[in-house]
């Protein structure tokens, strides 16, 4: 494990109103003083479900805003249930952290990003996203061959919603500068799904 100091931020979730963050907290901390972190910020939701998206959990998106702007260096939470409860939330999650340059560490998982181990780990999930990412496109094209044959019009099933033109060329604009699905479709206002079925269909 790499013990270069680091600025810590700590961050904690429980579903329940009665439930307490007390023992991930001090858990957390007792990890950072052992090896040498300071704790500089402590976000806490209480009484929200991991299934909640960004802006239903107040302190978890003022702990990316705050990764944003590099106020600590490492984000350290728990268990990786606490951040999400899907590989699509935790994809993205790791997405945006990792292009602010924080690391990350889970304790229950034993994730350690600032470590060689745990940037490997850290490496295989983003190879992870990309197959995701890929088997999506490929269901894609194939529920356009389809369509084709069955003789819909330019490919596309029969009562699926239309975005805005200038909202597909937005989204493919993000797209060609590199951002990631979740965040475009955070940043546009529409769902993931959206957004990688108008990439995909460029992509065809």
């Amino acid at each position: 494990m790499n013990t270069k100091p680091a600025r810590v931020a700590i961050y904690a979730r429980v579903s329940s109103d009665g439930q307490t963050t007390t023992n991930q907290v001090r858990e957390l901390e007792a990890w950072a003083a052992r090896v040498g972190h300071a704790v500089v910020a402590t976000y806490i939701d209480h009484g929200i479900s991991g299934a909640k998206g960004r802006d239903k959990r107040p302190q978890f998106d003022k702990l990316l805003k705050a990764a944003t702007r590099r106020e600590f260096d490492v984000i350290a939470a728990w268990s990786v249930d606490r951040l999400g409860r899907s590989l699509q939330d935790l994809i993205g999650f790791l997405e945006e952290i990792h292009a602010s340059k924080v690391e990350l560490y889970l304790h229950q998982q034993g994730l350690d990003t600032t470590s060689p181990a745990g940037k490997a780990m850290f490496q295989m999930l983003g190879i992870f996203a990309e197959f995701e990412r890929s088997m999506i496109v490929a269901r894609v094209h194939a529920g356009i061959a389809r369509a084709r044959k069955t003789g819909t019009k330019s490919g596309k099933a029969i009562g699926r919603p239309r975005v805005d033109a200038a909202v597909e060329r937005k989204i493919l604009e993000l797209r060609r500068q590199g951002l990631g699905l979740i965040k475009i479709g955070k940043q546009i206002g529409c769902g993931t799904a959206t957004v990688q079925r108008i990439v995909a269909e460029q992509e065809a």
